[in-house]
């Protein structure tokens, strides 16, 4: 029998209006003041509409924002790491009044959803910087997001009309809902998900299948909201992921779904969150990596471990598999970590600079590194980009 893991504070949000109240509220909305939502702010509309960011039905209110980034917790004291705002300008709040509802609309003038008005708040865009990204420092991508975003928060809960027209990989985009129906369809009870920005590598397939040696399924769930204009665009990485699905994989044991956030890049704070939302869609368990969300040399190569040192398990309600940093080693002959290769064996290690001059080359890298059949991939897509 299927036993179902509860989502984050007891209840998977479903923040969508249908039938005759969507239509009322459609109606009235024509009249409302308006805020257009784009690219990070649309992937944080649809998390909090799915459920995917459960318990959470809207944009933090003061209380809610102020206890994350100092405590990293709701005010209610449930672990939560990463705000959730909705900001905006000081001229784009200077008619908004509190308990009004305002439209939230795309760059298609398409109203996706009602913000129920309950707070407008200025915030310390240095101090969410400190405490949240451990860092003041604007290269670092998450920090200068934050610093070029509006200095006023518009907190309250929304209601869904639609979902945004622009949604890209439509088969693979599941709401919590479907991933938790699907595992039991399929009998899984202990599901782990993999948190993916990247091509999966041989290291990272070998982490996956380790973790997989002890659970009924695996959850591929990659980010395919906002990232680096520097990371692998996703429309290239789903096709690396779908070469590994139907070669690699056992196929009645593996699932792939993408996750629609946006990229924070905050290190250990978001490893908690991307936990956190796994548990939301059905996983037991979740897979923390070396350096998990990093970014440059922000954060310890550990640290994204180290923290869930901070709740107790029962608070998170989701067990963290932590690995190592996975290589091939020609010494032992197979994929390992430091923990199960004698001292001074041999490695293949490759830097990401090393492996992206390699493909702009034409070059695949080894296959201790990678699968021919995903170089083959990122070699075409580096000659796209290139011509």
């Amino acid at each position: 029998m299927q036993i179902e893991i509860p989502p984050h504070g007891g209840k998977l949000i479903n923040a969508f209006v249908a039938g005759s109240a969507a239509d009322a509220l459609r109606e009235r909305a024509r009249s409302m003041p308006q805020i257009h939502l784009a690219d990070r702010r649309l992937s944080d509309l649809e998390m909090i509409g799915c459920g995917a960011f459960s318990p959470l039905d809207g944009f933090m209110k003061r209380a809610d924002y102020d206890h994350v980034v100092v405590n990293k917790r709701l005010a209610n004291g449930l672990p939560w790491t990463i705000p959730i705002t909705l900001a905006v300008t000081s001229d784009e709040a200077e008619n908004l009044e509190i308990d009004s509802e305002v439209a939230l609309v795309d760059k298609f003038e398409n109203i996706l959803a009602v913000l129920q008005l309950e707070e407008i708040y200025r915030y310390d865009r240095e101090r969410e910087a400190r405490l949240v990204y451990n860092t003041t420092d604007e290269a670092h991508p998450g920090v200068r997001n934050l610093y070029h975003r509006g200095d006023v928060h518009l907190g309250g809960r929304i209601q869904v009309l639609q979902e945004r027209v622009d949604q890209t990989f439509k088969e693979h985009r599941l709401t919590p809902e479907r991933t938790r129906r699907a595992f039991a369809e399929r009998g899984w009870r202990k599901i782990v998900g993999f948190q993916t920005r990247n091509p999966i590598h041989r290291a990272h397939e070998y982490i996956t299948k380790c973790a997989l040696e002890t659970m009924d399924g695996l959850l591929i769930h990659p980010l395919v909201g906002a990232t680096k204009d520097d990371d692998i665009p996703a429309e290239v990485r789903m096709k690396c992921y779908q070469v590994l699905m139907d070669n690699y994989y056992p196929g009645d044991r593996v699932m792939l779904s993408v996750l629609p956030a946006a990229m924070r890049y905050a290190g250990p704070r978001e490893a908690i969150l991307h936990a956190l939302i796994r548990k939301n869609y059905g996983c037991t368990h979740f897979i923390v990596g070396r350096d998990h969300a990093g970014v440059g040399n922000y954060y310890g190569t550990y640290d994204a471990q180290y923290i869930f040192d901070e709740f107790e398990p029962h608070e998170l309600g989701i067990t963290p598999m932590m690995f190592d940093n996975a290589f091939y080693s020609p010494t032992v002959g197979s994929m390992a970590t430091e923990k199960t290769v004698p001292a001074g064996a041999e490695r293949v290690s490759l830097s990401g600079t090393k492996v992206r001059q390699m493909l702009m080359d034409g070059q695949a890298p080894p296959p201790e590194f990678t699968r021919p059949e995903i170089a083959q991939v990122l070699i075409e897509a580096m000659r796209t980009k290139n011509n």
